[in-house]
């Protein structure tokens, strides 16, 4: 499974190449206002899409990505502007995918419309597909009620991590099942952020009389990381090799250069840095944290004691 910031980048990729082809002569100021990106990481995104292409990888079928002059330049890529032929097989599997994301109450209106000319298309027999994720838990309806009037739930909670039990407060925003579980996600007034709760954690969910105004746009329903006040933070200087961690976790970006990229890595626990430290040896390097560095030497010690 990719991460968020994975998935999100690869989506932009995918909305930026198409754009770029049918408005030739765009300038990097153009493309970065369109798109939400800085100048770095549109560079970055070209020169990942760069002599990519389609299997035979001959000069006809792989990609040509530069910025000349200002000018953003997608060369050898008509397959981006010709319109999606999906086999059957993957027909189906995007009508059901959209079907299983309907079903679970976390859909966006314009998806309702979308299956509906496509299953028009390819299963006009409305009882020939049926997709189901498992029964939904009894506080999702609670949940999802109090999300639509805008009122406050009262939950405990055992976190699945530290297994710590706590009396929360939160205003739900959504609730979605995905990777086999369910989850609400919304504002949390004890940790006064953003949380993803899990269903099953929860006992004692109570919608109260107090209100909230919810968000114009709320963040999309999903599973991730979000740091908290409580969290140990390290800074850490990623050479090329391990550059991917940026990608794969929640970090923050410090710097980013050719030869070392400068990330702040936050968890809950210093031994979950010093682990990934550990896994990525010479390829990073920690520049600033006391107790991340000393879960880092005891989990050494550990290893080397271990296999002597």
């Amino acid at each position: 499974m990719s991460s968020p910031r994975t998935a999100d980048r690869l989506n932009r990729i995918l909305a930026m190449l198409p754009w770029v082809i049918a408005h030739p002569g765009s300038t990097v100021d153009e493309v970065c206002e369109r798109f939400g990106y800085s100048r770095s990481e549109l560079l970055q995104d070209l020169n990942l899409v760069l002599v990519c292409g389609l299997p035979g990888y001959g000069p006809g079928e792989l990609m040509d990505a530069f910025v000349d002059e200002e000018e953003v330049v997608v060369d050898a890529a008509d397959y981006f502007s010709r319109p999606v032929r999906l086999t059957a097989a993957e027909a189906l599997m995007l009508l059901a995918a959209g079907m299983a994301v309907l079903s679970s109450g976390s859909a966006p209106p314009a998806l309702d419309s979308a299956v509906a000319k496509l299953q028009a298309v390819i299963a006009p027999d409305t009882e020939s597909v049926t997709v189901d994720i498992g029964s939904e838990p009894e506080v999702a309806s609670v949940l999802r009620e109090a999300a639509l009037a805008g009122r406050v739930v009262a939950i405990t909670y055992t976190a699945l991590g530290s297994g710590e039990t706590t009396t929360r407060d939160i205003e739900p925003w959504a609730v979605f099942s995905t990777l086999g579980n369910w989850y609400v996600s919304g504002h949390c007034r004890r940790a006064d952020a953003e949380r993803v709760f899990r269903l099953d954690r929860m006992r004692d969910v109570v919608a109260t009389s107090d209100t909230f105004d919810p968000p114009d746009v709320s963040p999309a329903p999903e599973v991730r990381y979000s740091p908290s006040v409580d969290d140990v933070t390290a800074r850490i200087s990623l050479t090329p090799a391990a550059a991917w961690v940026a990608d794969y976790y929640p970090v923050s970006i410090v710097s980013d250069g050719p030869d070392a990229r400068v990330i702040d890595f936050s968890a809950a626990d210093p031994k979950v840095t010093a682990r990934l430290l550990l896994r990525l040896g010479r390829t990073a390097s920690l520049l600033s944290g006391p107790e991340v560095a000393a879960a880092t030497e005891t989990l050494r010690r550990r290893i080397t004691a271990r296999y002597g």
